[in-house]
């Protein structure tokens, strides 16, 4: 196997399980170093730090939406997926905290492999706006699409996932009304869990950050019947 290959940490209770896919994602040429609960994934990372992680919902001591809140309060950006998350409340509550992918059960290794190469895609490849254009102007923000961040000041905030590619793909498509379906692809793959409400829920967190009075956004708009809008300063 390549020491290049991407490497994973695959986070979970069963050793049989984890043996099991694990064995699987390492056939498919990925390096995989398993964990079995989220503190001791916490304690590896500082050694050895992994591409992307894949947890177990359900983890004995620190559950796996609490390492996400962890990391993303800490501004890692680090792939993180989901496995075997329970009704639609939350998963939505693991992508809004920051988790870049989210799996209810049943799923097979073969969806597995193809989340995890999604999610390393669009950790790797950054969409056409960053060899558009380098910093666009939201109000008193600038968005580095390159760097992922917004800045104001001289405060620089880094943007999870979701909120990333929610606003590279409006501000690249200014005064354009993009669909909901079109948002949660670009944010969140199309995960079929995943309901477009999910895109409301970080439109708003979006707007928390940029707009001066989010209740009257000026900047991202909804289009009623259509989607939301990104529209530049004059």
């Amino acid at each position: 196997m390549s020491a290049t290959a991407p490497h994973l940490y695959l986070v979970g209770r069963g050793e049989g399980a984890r043996g099991g896919l694990g064995g699987y994602l390492q056939q498919q040429g990925l390096r995989v170093t398993t964990c079995g609960s989220a503190e001791e994934m916490l304690r590896r990372m500082h050694r050895l730090r992994p591409d992307l992680a894949l947890l177990e919902a359900q983890l004995p001591g620190m559950s796996a939406l609490e390492a996400c809140r962890l990391l993303r309060a800490e501004g890692d950006r680090l792939g993180l997926i989901l496995l075997g998350a329970g009704d639609e409340i939350d998963r939505v509550l693991a992508l809004e905290i920051g988790a870049d992918d989210v799996m209810g059960r049943p799923f097979g290794p073969r969806e597995v492999l193809a989340r995890v190469r999604a999610v390393l895609r669009r950790g790797a490849v950054l969409p056409p706006l960053q060899r558009q254009c380098g910093l666009v102007r939201i109000g008193e923000h600038c968005f580095d699409a390159a760097a992922r961040s917004l800045q104001c000041g001289a405060q620089r905030r880094l943007l999870g996932a979701v909120e990333y590619g929610l606003l590279a793909e409006l501000v690249a498509n200014p005064k354009v009304a993009l669909s909901r379906e079109r948002l949660l692809a670009v944010s969140h793959g199309q995960p079929p869990a995943v309901s477009a409400r999910a895109v409301d829920a970080a439109v708003l967190r979006l707007r928390r950050l940029v707009e001066p009075d989010p209740a009257r956004p000026r900047y991202i708009r909804t289009v009623r019947g259509r989607g939301y809008m990104f529209v530049p300063q004059p």
